[in-house]
């Protein structure tokens, strides 16, 4: 099992409880409750996918009673790093909203990141992910070689 891969049913096992997480914020509208919730994605998306308490929980837990999941169902860490500095930028927005008093601003920030949430702990589709690949495949290549030189 290669290191920089993800077990991809902990990658849903985390979102679902990002998903109760962020339902529980969008009921109270607690910029405190976001604020934790907006370290965690901070924390995850700038220093490491090791740091979610909730992906340990899963290793710990849940994955040993699991079978091993082949190699080439794995995910990348690269695009699931990326969609928690999409969460990062959400949840932030919701905190400040929330905090501000802008009470529908926070709402609908936070509603975007719990939509997020829901469809990556449901059907397994991070948006996130496909943000970072569609972002990939437009990022410029760095600089090559022609293969065959100018006629010019």
């Amino acid at each position: 099992m290669p290191a920089d891969t993800l077990d991809p049913r902990g990658v849903r096992f985390t979102a679902w409880v990002t998903s109760g997480i962020l339902a529980l914020g969008l009921v109270t509208g607690s910029w405190r409750l976001m604020a934790a919730q907006t370290v965690l994605f901070g924390l995850c998306a700038f220093v490491g996918l090791k740091l979610n308490p909730w992906g340990e929980v899963y290793r710990r837990t849940l994955a040993p009673r699991l079978e091993p999941v082949a190699t080439e169902d794995r995910e990348d860490v690269a695009p699931v790093q990326f969609s928690q500095g999409v969460g990062f930028v959400f949840a932030l927005l919701a905190t400040v909203g929330y905090a501000a008093g802008w009470v529908t601003f926070g709402m609908i920030a936070n509603g975007l990141a719990l939509v997020a949430a829901l469809l990556n702990a449901a059907m397994g589709y991070c948006l996130g992910c496909q943000m970072y690949l569609l972002l990939r495949r437009f990022a410029p290549a760095g600089r090559t070689t022609p293969s065959t030189p100018d006629a010019g």
